[in-house]
Parts: C-alpha cells; structure tokens; sequence
C-alpha cells in the first residue's frame, strides 16, 4: 500500500489544491505520504483500488453509503496532517456539502504517471470500474482540482456540476456519471 501511497503523492507536486492544504512543499509530501496511505488502506478493505501492473498508474474508489466500514475521522486525519488540520477538515466539509447521500462510487483518486500519459491506461482504469458501477445500476462521483482532469473526465461520459470554492483558495470541480444500464432503464421506464 506504500507504493500506491507514494505514487499517488507524486500527483500532487503542482496541485493547486495540495498546495492550499499545505503551502510547504517538503512537508506537503510527507503530510499527503500518510494521509494517502491512510485512505489507500482504507480504501483497500472498504473501497476499491485498482493498480496497474507496472505500477505506473491507480484509482482508488469509495463505496458511499460506506457499507460498515469505519469513519475516518478527524483523530485519524489529525494523526497525519498537524497543523493542517483545519484546511483539511474545510476541504472535507466542502465535499461532504456537495455529496449526495444517494448510494453512489466515489473516484478518490485517478493518477498515471507524466511519463504514461497519452496511452489509454487513465481510460483503462476508469472503464474496468465503469463496468462494476453500471452492473450495480450506481452513479460514480468525483470532485477534480484541475481543469484538465475536468475535460479528461467529461470526455469519459462525467457532467461537471458548479464549481466549488475553497475559502480563499483554488476552485474544484464535481463531475458525475450516471451509468448506462440506469440512463436506459430510467428511458425505457418512461416510454
């Protein structure tokens, strides 16, 4: 679960977000080192992580509502982030605002390294997940930090809803995908 916790930690060198959360590069990568393994393992046992072989590439899903699975709480958060605590637990109520409480697949993170981009393995990842949703007739949602994951989401069938604000911080953008096999069966209900 390291390698997936540090892999994941390399997307977040430029992230506007990550940089909100934890203005100090060094410590930026040691905070989000933990926090990331957290939720890896988390994700692990109550989630879905999807690695690619080579481990170039993952995607870490969330289960919502989270099944028995135990909240991750602010004790746990604190544990990793010191004194960021508090721009993390208004991260966190931003989101927990946006969500539904609908059963859903929540996209933690979706990360291919720089030099594995342009291949189709971020389309592999999302399409292997995709497949389970749809089987489950359950929307997916995710909330990105750029625009280019904005537009690379959009293309994979996600519609962004309004931007979010962090307090004087960057915008986030919160996409959601409704499944086929529910879009159709919702059609062919209403015929």
């Amino acid at each position: 679960m390291a390698a997936i916790a540090a892999l994941l930690t390399q997307s977040l060198a430029d992230d506007p977000v990550a940089e909100w959360l934890v203005p100090d590069p060094a410590e930026r990568r040691s905070v989000f080192q933990g926090v990331l393994a957290m939720e890896v393992d988390h994700a692990v046992e109550w989630g879905d992580v999807d690695v690619l072989l080579d481990m170039s590439g993952a995607a870490v899903w969330r289960r919502h509502p989270p099944d028995d699975a135990p909240v991750l709480s602010d004790y746990h958060l604190g544990t990793f982030t010191r004194g960021a605590l508090p721009r993390f637990q208004q991260l966190s109520a931003l989101l927990d605002g946006y969500r539904s409480d609908a059963p859903h697949h929540w996209l933690a993170w979706l990360y291919v390294a720089q030099d594995r981009r342009g291949q189709g393995l971020g389309s592999a990842l999302l399409a292997r997940h995709h497949q389970v949703v749809d089987q489950l007739r359950l929307p997916a949602d995710v909330v990105v930090t750029s625009e280019n994951a904005r537009d690379f989401l959009l293309f994979h069938g996600y519609v962004a809803g309004l931007p979010l604000h962090l307090p004087s911080g960057p915008r986030l953008w919160p996409l959601r995908r409704v499944n086929s096999r529910a879009a159709r069966s919702d059609h062919v209900g209403r015929s």
